[in-house]
């Protein structure tokens, strides 16, 4: 059976519903695989994160990564600025580093930006993030739900979708009910 080499990317469904969980678990092994499986479960249910962009990435022998973009406001509240945050992202171990995670942002970003999305945040590694866009958000005026220690300043960051919002707004971000907690504030 011929295994594709980067998988494909597509927006999850119910029936992927019972497979994501084994994704995370896979990335994060067993020390952090139990906190995000749970984590994204409650994500996936949480009325308040949506509406959200849940992807995948399939192979024929099944789901090899997930990401989920759920929505976030800002405090005061801009209701004009429609934001997301990146959150979590997952790839199998044994598919890691092939550009499976990168297109996985990609199609994310693409179709948020397609769908009026002005803002995209995440809490994450800097080296990697910025390659598609993302810049610290903290120096721009958009705070963390939680503080992030200032040596861990560049990992809260943002994308601009829409160009000209991040000049006209600031605040601080306020997530989903199942991502607001500080345990997954720590970078």
């Amino acid at each position: 059976m011929k295994i594709q080499a980067t998988g494909r990317i597509r927006v999850a469904t119910e029936q992927d519903r019972d497979a994501i969980p084994a994704v995370h678990m896979n990335a994060f092994g067993e020390d952090e695989g139990p906190v995000i499986v749970k984590l994204v479960d409650e994500m996936l249910d949480d009325a308040s994160g949506k509406p959200m962009l849940s992807l995948v990435a399939d192979t024929d022998d099944g789901l090899i990564g997930h990401l989920l973009f759920t929505s976030v406001r800002i405090e005061p509240d801009d209701s004009t600025v429609s934001a997301r945050i990146l959150a979590p992202l997952a790839v199998v171990q044994n598919r890691q580093r092939q550009g499976i995670g990168g297109r996985l942002i990609q199609a994310g970003l693409s179709q948020l930006a397609d769908s009026g999305v002005d803002l995209v945040f995440v809490l994450g590694y800097p080296d990697y993030y910025f390659r598609f866009g993302f810049k610290p958000a903290g120096i721009q005026g958009l705070q963390a739900t939680y503080p992030i220690p200032p040596q861990n300043a560049d990992a809260w960051m943002v994308a601009e979708l829409t160009p000209g919002t991040i000049e006209n707004c600031e605040g601080t971000i306020r997530c989903s009910k199942a991502l607001d907690h500080p345990k997954y504030w720590i970078e």
